[in-house]
């Protein structure tokens, strides 16, 4: 199936920057937002982005204009009846992805496929909320989108091969590089990653060592470009928080356990970079 236009729900960091790299790479884009305000933020990312690659002469002015003329914006859901692809980008929260789903599946054509851009959920409870399961698939961008490679591809249990492999050529029109992943808690990348990070919360909650320290011995024993605190701090505290709670009700197993003090930090409202303070301050 050609896939023309895309919708992407969610105009925060990681919707913005899919919709960024749809409209560069050709294809129709409407970015959805109920929140008006953030739809307006998101655009106004987007164009500071593209701006600073014509200043750095990764675009010219002509392609700048280009993918800002293939962006539009909507604050409805309806508008996906005129999409061939939607991109679900909200909150990391079951109850609101699948509500979501419902909805888009009322309003698109027969033949739209629905992703969702879930970092952890299972793509087949979600897919269950629809009438075409087969045609609901996972689409885990990694941050910041228009500088990551990978995409993992989640196939749900009943996603069948020609979504998959709608969405396997789309994902290289982009430019990105599609990984085949299951339908586990966590996927590959985050059931790696996140009890690592949880990991390096436990050494500062023993008091084995400083954030600072932590991050350097990570950084410069072993060639990590972020330590895993600051990169933490990155993300989001509250998302590493849900994402641990997901792997163990996943798995039942007590190696995923969040730390106590994430969740203590999670309450005080120390999220990260987003609220200026995590596991460092930022001014």
């Amino acid at each position: 199936m050609a896939i023309k236009k895309v919708m992407v729900i969610g105009a925060g960091q990681m919707g913005a920057g899919i919709a960024q790299v749809c409209a560069q790479s050709g294809f129709e884009v409407l970015l959805n937002d109920r929140d008006k305000d953030a739809l307006q933020a998101g655009i106004n990312g987007i164009e500071k982005l593209l701006t600073r690659n014509v200043e750095k002469d990764r675009l010219t002015e002509e392609e700048k204009a280009a993918t800002l003329g293939r962006l539009s914006l909507s604050n409805t859901l309806k508008d996906a009846a005129s999409c061939d692809l939607v991109i679900e980008a909200v909150v990391e929260n079951m109850d609101v992805k699948t509500a979501v789903f419902r909805e888009l599946d009322m309003y698109t054509p027969k033949h739209t496929i629905l992703a969702s851009n879930t970092s952890s959920l299972p793509i087949t409870e979600i897919a269950a909320e629809t009438k075409r399961p087969d045609q609901v698939i996972g689409m885990h961008f990694m941050n910041p989108v228009p500088v990551m490679k990978l995409i993992e591809i989640i196939r749900g249990l009943q996603t069948s091969d020609e979504t998959y492999e709608a969405i396997q050529a789309m994902s290289l029109q982009l430019s990105k590089i599609p990984v085949e992943v299951k339908d586990f808690p966590g996927f590959v990348s985050n059931r790696i990653l996140m009890p690592m990070i949880n990991e390096a919360i436990y050494t500062v909650y023993e008091g084995v060592a400083t954030p600072k320290d932590v991050d350097q011995v990570m950084k410069l024993g072993m060639n990590h470009p972020m330590g895993p605190l600051t990169l933490a701090d990155f993300i989001g505290l509250d998302t590493c928080l849900y994402i641990m709670e997901v792997l163990h009700e996943g798995f039942g197993d007590s190696k995923y356990r969040p730390c106590p003090l994430l969740r203590q930090y999670v309450k005080a409202g120390w999220l990260g970079k987003k609220t200026g303070k995590g596991f460092y301050e930022y001014r």
